[in-house]
């Protein structure tokens, strides 16, 4: 049995959410421990996870709440054989997810660094970050949201690739040192809203503007619409580019985008990336959304060509 609270963390359904579905859709059903406070079993531990790998694939849950598990995992599958043959995300090698997915679940922390650090260096951090790191955060999720990892482990790898990349971003070679920084242009200020706490799609992005030459400054996750705006005055930031989530409420997205528009400097550009379906369906006017990691390329080219004209 899992309290409520648990049940947020191992799934990443909102508490209110939960209640919500309780009262319209009879799922899930708690039971009461001790206290009275809602308890939940692990047959609707694995049915949340099901629900929540749907939800991100764009299902809603009106239609997919009240199916029985059997029917979920048929379109969870369904949805994971859709997505592999229209991303345009190469997947990795089924070896290779095996050889790492084998070193996770064995728990062998140095050798799983190692493996993905040997990767890094064989085909380069453009590469690594594209064909590497982003099919195997989906298929990591994918054995997460089916029950065939655990949460702790799914953490596991998140940090490895984290300080992956921070280190990586760190050696890239910063041509503009001793220079005029206008050559280094865009300066891109990186954060995300304070509901959004995931960092690493941010670290992905942040990695491929780097090796295009931009002065990338950090503030890490979590922060305030209003600190964001301040710091992208102080740091004379050309862009500010956000990172969401499936985790943020669609509303919170647009709003916190429409408010920090309002409060940048004029020209100062948004560029916003993530799996949020805000950003497909409901993105503001002026908002520069990042469908794919590729494009970030052509973007800062596009971004300097227009300035130089």
């Amino acid at each position: 049995m899992l309290s409520i609270a648990a049940v947020e963390r191992d799934t990443g359904i909102a508490k209110d959410t939960l209640r919500v579905w309780e009262r319209r859709y009879g799922f899930p059903k708690p039971l009461r421990d001790a206290n009275d406070d809602r308890v939940y079993p692990a047959d609707q531990i694995e049915k949340l996870r099901l629900l929540k790998r749907l939800l991100d694939i764009g299902h809603r849950p009106g239609r997919i709440v009240p199916l029985p598990i059997e029917t979920l995992r048929e379109l969870a599958t369904q949805g994971t054989q859709t997505h592999e043959h229209s991303s345009a995300i190469p997947v990795i090698t089924q070896d290779d997810m095996n050889r790492y997915l084998d070193l996770l679940r064995s728990h062998q922390t140095e050798a799983l660094r190692l493996a993905l650090s040997t990767t890094l260096m064989k085909i380069g951090l453009d590469r690594f970050v594209i064909d590497i790191v982003a099919p195997l955060i989906k298929n990591i999720g994918d054995y997460w949201a089916n029950g065939k990892i655990e949460i702790h482990e799914e953490h596991l790898f998140t940090e490895q690739i984290k300080h992956l990349l921070r280190t990586a971003i760190n050696s890239v070679p910063r041509g503009h040192t001793g220079q005029n920084e206008e050559l280094a242009r865009p300066r891109i200020l990186l954060t995300t809203f304070p509901q959004e706490q995931h960092s690493l799609g941010l670290l992905m992005a942040e990695a491929l503007m780097a090796l295009e030459g931009c002065v990338c400054v950090s503030l890490g996750t979590q922060t305030p619409i209003l600190e964001i705006a301040q710091a992208a005055r102080a740091q004379k930031a050309d862009i500010v580019a956000l990172s969401f989530s499936t985790q943020i409420n669609q509303n919170q997205v647009v709003d916190g985008l429409n408010e920090l528009k309002s409060k940048l400097a004029p020209g100062v550009e948004i560029w916003a990336g993530g799996e949020n379906q805000a950003l497909k369906r409901r993105a503001p006017d002026g908002i520069r959304v990042i469908e794919q990691l590729p494009d970030i390329s052509n973007y800062v080219k596009e971004w300097r060509l227009v300035r130089n004209q």
